[in-house]
């Protein structure tokens, strides 16, 4: 198949893994903000192949992850009225709330239904017009224009019934968060290609010429990681920080204007909770206030919701990289995917599961831990 199997060719990949080698004179620091590049990346043992040459760390690079546990319990409350019809992504179902889960709700009676995309949501409300349908908004920039359009054609349509429970985060305050940190170790960037391809990569610009470090923009097979992170190490070892694009077959520096317009027509960046982070101020997108009448938050009267992390789980320090799983504790042992104590345990994109996946249950015995 075109762009897939050339980009997991072994002999390509044994090739670039020899060409980093060559090229690192120390070991570097770089971070994927990708769930999708973490697993690839551990799937395959790619960090294992260039131990002492590159260490990779993962960042919040997983939407599902960082949804704070505030918005969960938002959901379950809403999904378990009688009056509304509740819609998500699957990826969403079994992440823990402070109580439980949107499954535990769909088993108790609530009407949960699994989407596809938020305009089958909408379709479903028009469908229901005596019910109220509220769709989950949960992702980067990747997701922001089909959430956009569904609610600017709800508009158009003058659908009622229709509302978003909205909990939209992007990348580029969340790199700035984390290069700010006092103990950051990040000395180069993988940015994820699905997010440039709608955004571009002009915001990355400033982040790269202020910080210092090389970003590059990157696909998700193997070669394309290994390509990408021979073009950061290239850089970090001529001492250049500029923004490389790695994933030419879909990413332009300019990204799709079109999305982009219709994001900003009924979007506005707000300050956000990141999940096991904490605020990061202009770093969420929220609905403008012309489009209020289609947020769930302000539709229900939800208000403010304070709910305390688990003691156990470190996965806020996961997310930005200060650990890996294996070194948290509760990771495989009261934190399974079958009881999952975060959502990087249960989501598809999260880095626990990608390492309880790989069975990497416990750190390297080199590296002390």
């Amino acid at each position: 198949m075109k762009y897939l199997t050339e980009y997991r060719d072994a002999d390509v990949a044994r090739g670039l893994i020899a060409a980093i080698r060559a090229a690192a004179t120390r070991p570097w620091t770089l971070m994927e903000v990708c769930g999708g590049q973490t697993h690839t990346i551990i799937r395959q043992g790619l960090d294992q192949l260039l131990d002492g040459a590159v260490e990779m760390i993962h960042g919040p690079g997983c939407p599902v992850c960082v949804t704070p546990l505030e918005q969960i319990d938002k959901a379950l409350a809403l999904a378990a009225r009688p009056d509304v019809i509740f819609t998500s992504f699957g990826d969403m179902l079994r992440v823990p709330g402070s109580a439980c889960d949107l499954l535990r709700v769909r088993a108790a009676g609530g009407q949960v239904r699994v989407v596809y995309s938020p305009l089958d949501a909408l379709e479903l409300a028009i469908a229901n017009p005596d019910r109220e349908v509220v769709f989950f908004a949960v992702g980067f920039e990747t997701t922001a224009p089909a959430n956009a359009m569904a609610v600017w054609r709800a508009r158009a349509l003058e659908v009622r019934n229709f509302s978003l429970l909205v909990s939209h985060v992007t990348v580029p305050p969340a790199m700035t968060a984390i290069l700010d940190s006092p103990d950051n170790r990040v000395q180069g960037f993988l940015a994820a290609g699905h997010v440039c391809a709608v955004m571009g990569w002009t915001e990355y610009e400033p982040i790269a010429a202020r910080y210092r470090v090389p970003i590059v923009v990157t696909g998700f097979e193997p070669v394309d990681l290994l390509e990408g992170m021979l073009m950061a190490v290239r850089q970090l070892e001529a001492g250049r920080a500029t923004v490389e694009n790695q994933y030419v077959r879909s990413v332009k520096r300019e990204g799709t204007p079109p999305a982009q317009a219709l994001v900003n027509q009924v979007f506005r960046l707000v300050d956000r909770q990141w999940r096991g982070i904490g605020s990061i101020p202009m770093s969420g997108l929220g609905l403008r206030p012309e489009f209020a009448a289609y947020d769930a938050e302000t539709r229900f009267g939800l208000g403010d919701v304070r709910v305390p992390e688990s003691d156990l789980c470190r996965a806020g320090e996961v997310l930005q990289g200060k650990i890996k799983p294996h070194q948290c504790p509760a990771f495989g042992t009261v934190c399974t995917p079958g009881n999952p104590l975060g959502a990087p345990m249960v989501s598809t994109e999260g880095a626990c599961s990608a390492y309880h996946g790989a069975g990497r249950l416990r750190a390297p015995a080199t590296a002390g831990a």
